[in-house]
């Protein structure tokens, strides 16, 4: 090998060992691996876009039911875990019912969906001064129809997240 090529190498060597850190800013290498994300965006786990996007913070019902499917217990399992570890937040669970049936039973129907949600969340672990209820019943529709799958969308329970100290 001539003078040339091992300069090279050597000074191509030397380049990459002096790099405390790579590229993207881990040390360890690992950054570009998933573990870099913006505070605050759906790729943070700490953030209410990520619970939004990736946990989910919606649970469907049947119609004229206010009981969890297993769909649904297993989203809030979910939602559980990410409010025990994230308890800087507190949540407002808003009950909703389709356009069907009367503005007065729909405000029932979503405060029972509310409820169910509410208590499921307490049931694994949730404190019960960080959730709160609220019901829309048909006020609030995700989509104003007159079909089944439109209106599957509005029989729903939200879980809404705010920052800030839980009251008593």
């Amino acid at each position: 090998m001539n003078r040339f090529a091992m300069a090279t190498l050597v000074v191509g060597a030397m380049a990459l060992s002096a790099c405390s850190k790579d590229r993207l800013g881990d040390e360890y290498g690992t950054a570009g691996l998933g573990s870099d994300y913006v505070a605050g965006s759906p790729s943070d786990p700490k953030s209410p876009a990520y619970f939004q996007q990736t946990i989910g913070d919606r649970v469907l019902f049947a119609v004229d039911q206010s009981s969890l499917n297993p769909e649904g217990a297993d989203l809030l399992t979910k939602q559980a875990a990410w409010l025990m570890e994230n308890t800087a937040y507190t949540a407002v669970i808003e009950g909703h019912a389709d356009e069907q049936g009367t503005r007065e039973y729909n405000l029932a129907l979503g405060a029972r969906r509310a409820s169910t949600v509410q208590n499921y969340l307490i049931e694994r672990g949730v404190a019960p001064n960080r959730l709160q209820t609220v019901s829309y019943g048909k006020e609030r529709p995700l989509e104003i129809c007159s079909d089944e799958l439109c209106y599957s969308k509005n029989r729903r329970a939200v879980t809404v997240l705010a920052a800030g100290a839980a009251t008593s």
